[in-house]
């Protein structure tokens, strides 16, 4: 009697309590209403009824962050069926039952414990788990009778398991909401695929759109490594069960991964300074993310130019005109066919993300001589490698059938692959290999020595192919020491008068534009390929450090959406660089154009925005360097046959080293209309003032105006405030250009518009960077609002003496400034 007395003064007190101060804990018969809340003991969670979106009416019982980003949701129970008002209410049953009554008292959802407890709690944990367990057991951690993390919605905590029971066939695993506005699941689900040797995946319904990989001992094959560095991975295989947890390396750093309701991954971090979610990663943002874009035994490289796919050595592709057209996914086939006999070998590749494994078989024991030997044995087995890496590697990982979904853009983060050839094709490839180095020539050439008032004009151009073409010559030199390098450039150098040949002797019938650098002139070769060839104007305010800069940064350059150079000239006084031809000039062209601005329909417009995202991307993230452009603008974009955007000028362009992110210069350049507060006022740069570029870009590519010179009989703002006016008015859509006509996509465009928005906004750090920029651009979850654009009116830039006023251009638009900033 004594027990069940203190037990009722328990929750007697309990009862009073939970009005004034937050619990983490329910007892039996207790409940939970509508506008009450479970709170975890250090703050971090919170449980209760919540809406969506302002505008729902629909309630669901979730949990979500409160100490940070109050309100993410992290997890809902009743996903699929919404309660309609304020009535609903969670009631714990005295048999540890969880139940979730509507004003009907019709249960909605209820949790499915098994075990009867003699003395249930249920309570809510700080790493935001549910859990309902027997007040008696010893061992409540490894004995919860129910848990939410069971149960997982959209967000991956740390703790949480994906993954498979393969006693009771119980599995693990993500579903991302329908919409941002209904937590029911949606089309996508992230799981570990048990077909051969497990692997993490994203599959739209039953089919495989993204492949993060199988497991190597330190990170997912399919997974660059820097992409969970915030957290420790942990992956559990036996004959019991397989998943992979994970558990923050800094207990302070708060971490989650979500599934979007578009079929994105994401890493994301919290960010005290923003107050907001950063995102550190993001699955299938390319191309290449596409699961077995290429097909069988081809490789994807995002950074590839022209096409993204390769076949690998020793095969060709199964049907060239579909291959050749860019149609890939029939992929490749053996040019000799394996006799399966010992005389067959294997081919190593290296840094490659590796292939599909639904059909592998894995041996943890063997090392990897016993694994080649494992492999020759079987007429099936068409590859082999370690299933773990660390310490040099171990184990044994087998492939049988074609290979699939493989990238060899992985770098360090890759691994190598040893894939099964015929003799002959081994032999052939050693023999090509050979004859290569035989005839490759790699000198380093260009010098630029300042001082006593000489000047030595650089040669920064490589030959590498020993057959000469006529017009090609070669030059020995070194490069400048305050590059920081001293590196090799797959670049060849054009004589003078091959050029002059090409351009009909720089024809003004042939002259394309001109800007800061000076004229481009389009040029056919010999051979009949056509080119773009940039001039060095005596007269421009770009000289010699921009030249010998754009060709060590482009020359390092591949990416679909950046411009390729072709090669480069010095003679004399005269330095030129050659470009692949765009064919429809630059963007400038045609969207400050009312008659082309036409031929810019809206899946164009969105095409390019997202084009120039991708090279933005890849400067200031993937590529080797960090890279930034600092003169981001409409005619620095160029546009090929199909419309496709790419990203050209880098003769401003500065490279950051290690951690740097932010640089500040006494030297202003760039153009007025598209640079950043900070940078055209203090002088300090970053990946944040592209995204200040980008940002204007969208806006114009939207209205079809220029941010500078823009005017409206209404106000004096440039496009900035025009567009901003229009936003904080309710009236976004105002911004649209006329010559887009009717269109039926208005929720992309406002989507646009606000991405612009957060792009420009007057302090770089409440800027997006431009992985989160795709990722909004490609997605339908709710995006923050936008604050107050930088230059919103344009009437405070600095007033300097330009070097360039000179300069005109043929599309009319800015031409690039080089101030000397008066400080």
């Amino acid at each position: 009697m004594e027990t069940i007395s203190f037990f009722l003064v328990y929750l007697l007190v309990f009862s009073i309590l939970r009005t004034a101060t937050a619990v983490d804990t329910l007892f039996p018969s207790q409940s939970i209403k509508d506008g009450e809340t479970l709170v975890s003991a250090d703050g971090n969670f919170e449980l209760g009824f919540f809406s969506p979106t302002v505008s729902s009416t629909s309630r669901f019982l979730g949990i979500w962050y409160k100490k940070v980003s109050n309100g993410t949701v992290v997890w809902v129970s009743n996903r699929e069926t919404p309660i309609s008002d304020n009535k609903g209410v969670l009631l714990f049953s005295n048999h540890g039952i969880l139940s979730l009554l509507n004003s009907t008292n019709s249960t909605v959802w209820s949790s499915n414990t098994s075990k009867a407890a003699q003395e249930p709690v249920a309570h809510l944990l700080n790493s935001g788990n549910l859990v309902v367990k027997d007040g008696k057991d010893k061992n409540p951690a490894e004995d919860n009778l129910w848990q939410s993390f069971d149960y997982p919605c959209d967000t991956f905590l740390p703790g949480m398991k994906i993954g498979k029971n393969l006693v009771t066939g119980f599995e693990w695993f993500l579903s991302s909401w329908k919409s941002i506005d209904d937590p029911a699941p949606g089309q996508y689900f992230v799981r570990i695929n048990i077909s051969g040797y497990p692997q993490l995946v994203i599959e739209k319904g039953s089919k495989i759109v993204y492949r993060g990989g199988s497991w190597n001992g330190l990170h997912f094959t399919g997974m660059k490594a820097n992409a969970i560095f915030p957290v420790k991975l942990e992956f559990k295989l036996n004959e019991n069960e397989v998943y992979y947890t994970s558990e923050p390396k800094n207990s302070s750093v708060v971490t989650r991964t979500m599934l979007n309701p578009s079929g994105f991954g994401q890493i994301l971090i919290w960010s005290d300074k923003l107050r907001d979610w950063e995102s550190l990663s993001t699955s299938n943002l390319d191309q290449c993310s596409n699961y077995a874009l290429c097909g069988a035994y081809a490789t994807c490289n995002g950074n590839d130019f022209p096409g993204v796919c390769s076949c690998l050595e020793g095969f060709t592709p199964k049907l060239v005109g579909k291959w050749n057209s860019g149609v890939w996914y029939d992929g490749c086939v053996r040019r000799t066919p394996l006799v399966c006999n010992k005389r067959d070998s294997y081919h190593k590749h290296t840094g490659l993300k590796l292939p599909d494994t639904s059909h592998s078989k894995v041996n943890k024991t063997m090392n990897i001589k016993e694994c080649r030997q494992l492999c020759l044995s079987d007429c099936s087995c068409t590859a082999y490698t370690n299933s773990d890496i660390r310490e040099g590697g171990s184990g044994c990982l087998l492939w049988f059938g074609d290979l699939l979904d493989m990238r060899d853009d992985w770098g360090q983060d890759g691994q190598d692959l040893y894939i099964r050839l015929a003799a002959s094709e081994i032999a052939n490839i050693a023999r090509k290999r050979q004859s290569t180095e035989k005839e490759r020539v790699a000198i380093i050439v260009g010098s630029v020595i300042i001082g006593m008032g000489m000047l030595i004009l650089p040669v920064l151009c490589i030959r590498w192919r020993k057959r000469n073409k006529k017009g090609l010559t070669k030059k020995n030199h070194t490069m400048d020491s305050d590059e920081k390098e001293n590196e090799e450039m797959e670049l060849p150098l054009f004589t003078f008068g091959t050029i002059a040949n090409a351009t009909n002797n720089f024809s003004v019938d042939n002259l394309l534009g001109k800007g800061g650098f000076g004229p481009v002139y389009k040029g056919t070769l010999e051979e009949g390929q056509e080119i773009a060839v940039k001039r060095l104007s005596k007269n421009s305010g770009q000289g010699l450090k921009e030249f010998k800069n754009e060709v060590i940064l482009i020359a390092k350059l591949q990416h679909r959406n950046l411009v390729k150079l072709l090669g480069c000239c010095i003679q004399g006084d005269e330095k030129l660089l050659i470009y692949e031809y765009m064919a429809n000039k630059s963007l400038d062209y045609f969207i400050f154009d009312q008659t082309r601005s036409k031929l810019l329909d809206w899946s164009k417009r969105v095409n390019i925005i997202g084009g120039i995202a991708r090279g933005l991307l890849y400067l200031h993230q993937d590529s080797r360097l960090r890279i930034i452009h600092r003169d981001l603008k409409s005619g620095n974009i160029l546009l090929d046959n199909a419309m496709n955007p790419k990203i050209s000028d880098f003769g401003l362009a500065r490279t950051f080293w290690g951690e740097q992110t932010e640089a500040k210069t006494n030297r202003l350049v760039g153009t007025y209309g598209y640079m950043s507060p900070e940078y055209a006022i203090d002088g300090v740069f970053s990946m944040k003032s592209d995204v200040f570029s980008f940002g204007v870009l969208v806006l114009e590519i939207v209205s079809g105006k220029k941010n500078r010179g823009f005017s409206h009989p209404d106000h004096e703002h440039n496009l900035l405030g025009h567009a901003w006016r229009l936003w904080t008015e309710k009236r976004p859509m105002e911004l649209i250009d006329d010559a887009l006509g009717d269109f039926r996509l208005p929720s992309e465009v406002l989507r646009c518009i606000h991405v612009g928005l957060l792009c420009v906004q007057q302090r770089p750090e409440d800027r997006p960077n431009m992985s989160s920029v795709i990722l909004m651009l490609g997605s339908e979850s709710a995006l923050p609002q936008p604050k107050q654009p930088g230059f919103f009116t344009e009437r405070n830039l600095p007033e300097a003496e330009s070097s360039t006023s000179n300069c005109k251009s043929s599309s009319a638009n800015e031409c690039t400034v080089t101030l000397l900033e008066p400080r």
